[in-house]
């Protein structure tokens, strides 16, 4: 058994029972899924990027990513019908609970001048987005070896009901929110 699922059996489903009075285990919400998004506006002009951050994105999720192509064609972006404008990779199971282990212990603190995280970036359906600036924040992104610097977006997906059963979720799981 995972680390982090042993947290959630041990700590995580009795401390949400305690705070909002389940009366069944499976009425505790848990997280569903972690998606990694990149946008590619770079990749308009330079067409090597495509291929740093597949690489960078499989590196750091284990997984290959999957390009994301316009649904149609905007003039003012120099955008067209069917373009890759960005790369995706969902997470689910054991790869996601390895993710949010190394996001918590190894990624977040890695993080140049982090206070904590924004209770705000939690949303009503109790999901969690995090974005990263640099991908040099995850441990397997060597930045002596990269050419390019990109961001990216994490989405944790819970099946929480409101904001504050994910941010309750997301406090016992150990995520550093500023006070």
């Amino acid at each position: 058994m995972h680390p982090f699922e042993t947290l959630y059996k041990t700590n995580v489903i009795p401390g949400l029972k305690e705070r909002f009075g389940y009366a069944n285990l499976y009425q505790t919400p848990k997280i569903v899924k972690v998606s990694i998004n990149v946008g590619l506006g770079r990749a308009l002009k330079d067409p090597a990027y495509l291929e740093v951050v597949a690489d960078s994105l499989e590196k750091i999720t284990g997984q290959k990513p999957i390009k994301t192509r316009a649904k149609k064609s905007i003039a003012s972006f120099k955008i067209r019908e069917g373009q890759v404008v960005g790369m995706k990779v969902t997470l689910r199971k054991k790869r996601m609970m390895d993710f949010v282990a190394k996001l918590l212990m190894f990624a977040l603190p890695r993080v140049r001048d982090f206070r904590g995280l924004d209770s705000k970036a939690v949303d009503a359906r109790g999901g969690l987005t995090i974005g990263f600036r640099e991908n040099i924040a995850f441990p397997e992104v060597k930045s002596d070896e990269i050419e390019k610097v990109h961001g990216l977006e994490v989405t944790i997906t819970t099946n929480a009901k409101s904001r504050e059963e994910g941010l309750a979720l997301f406090t016992l799981f150990g995520f550093p929110f500023k006070k």
